[in-house]
């Protein structure tokens, strides 16, 4: 039983003639008929009451019309998807990034990413982490990249980077002029810290209830960027991923200061759904990024 033949039939319930049937398809009448003669042999019922005009369905051709067209749509899903899936460049891929992702870590991927596909658009927004899981849940976001990744059934998770945290103080800060810092020295002092319900603030606070360090949170932004602009005025300390402040210790508005105590990092992946048919240049641009190189 060809899908052509499926086409058939389900034109012939739908034009109720077999005239305009085989006008459709390029084919005579007698080859219309022949192809509907073919499927109720086969299958040992009939279809088609052909005594009435217009034509009409039984109700076994009622049930096999319905299971025609699921066959057809899925067939037709499947094709699009095969095409979708070995096509040379979608034309566009869009990417949802948290800020310090998009701003910091991306850039060096997306220039590699043009050298083999110059011209697919690398479309970037910069969400929180909610967001971000929603657009990729919901197949509008090709790729999501997200710290502190959680897992989930819907989603294909890959690691990305480990980020290094440093501390982080004006230089105008007393703790400024230390080489290496133990943790337990951030106990008490004021803190520029992440929004409560970012997976970023989450982590930097298991790291310090996990040595029994108390801060003082005196400000809580939703990005890091804002997070340095108040640093940089010695409004408090902070610990931040060090690749974010890389600009502002090379100009001397930041200092970092690594930890004396274990290399803390904070983890970082790329997220995908599952249900989403991704194409030839959004799995290389998956490909490049779980390189890390």
């Amino acid at each position: 039983m060809h899908i052509e033949t499926l086409k058939i039939f389900c034109d012939l319930v739908e034009l109720e003639s077999f005239s305009k049937t085989a006008e459709k398809h390029l084919l005579s009448q007698s080859a219309v008929s022949q192809q509907l003669a073919q499927l109720e042999l086969a299958h040992k019922v009939q279809l088609l009451d052909r005594k009435k005009r217009p034509l009409e369905l039984t109700t076994t051709g009622r049930l096999f019309y319905d299971a025609c067209k699921d066959i057809i749509g899925r067939y037709e899903q499947l094709k699009s998807e095969l095409n979708t899936l070995h096509k040379p460049s979608a034309g566009r891929i869009n990417v949802a990034a948290i800020y310090s992702i998009g701003m910091h870590t991306l850039p060096d991927y997306v220039k590699k990413f043009m050298v083999k596909y110059p011209d697919v658009n690398v479309h970037i927004e910069y969400l929180s982490s909610a967001r971000i899981y929603e657009l990729v849940l919901a197949g509008e976001a090709d790729i999501g990249l997200v710290a502190v990744p959680r897992r989930d059934k819907r989603l294909e998770v890959y690691d990305l980077d480990d980020e290094p945290l440093v501390l982080v103080c004006s230089p105008k800060h007393p703790l400024a002029g230390e080489s290496q810092i133990d943790i337990h020295k951030a106990q008490f002092e004021r803190f520029i810290a992440f929004e409560k319900d970012t997976p970023t603030r989450k982590w930097i606070d298991g790291i310090l209830q996990r040595y029994n360090i108390a801060v003082r949170p005196v400000m809580e932004f939703d990005n890091v960027e804002t997070i340095k602009r108040a640093i940089e005025i010695n409004a408090g300390i902070s610990i931040l991923p060090e690749n974010t402040i890389v600009q502002e210790v090379s100009s001397g508005t930041i200092k970092a200061i690594p930890f004396s105590n274990e290399k803390f990092v904070r983890p970082t992946g790329i997220i995908v759904s599952k249900n989403k048919i991704l194409g030839q240049a959004v799995r290389y641009f998956i490909e490049l990024l779980r390189k890390k190189s």
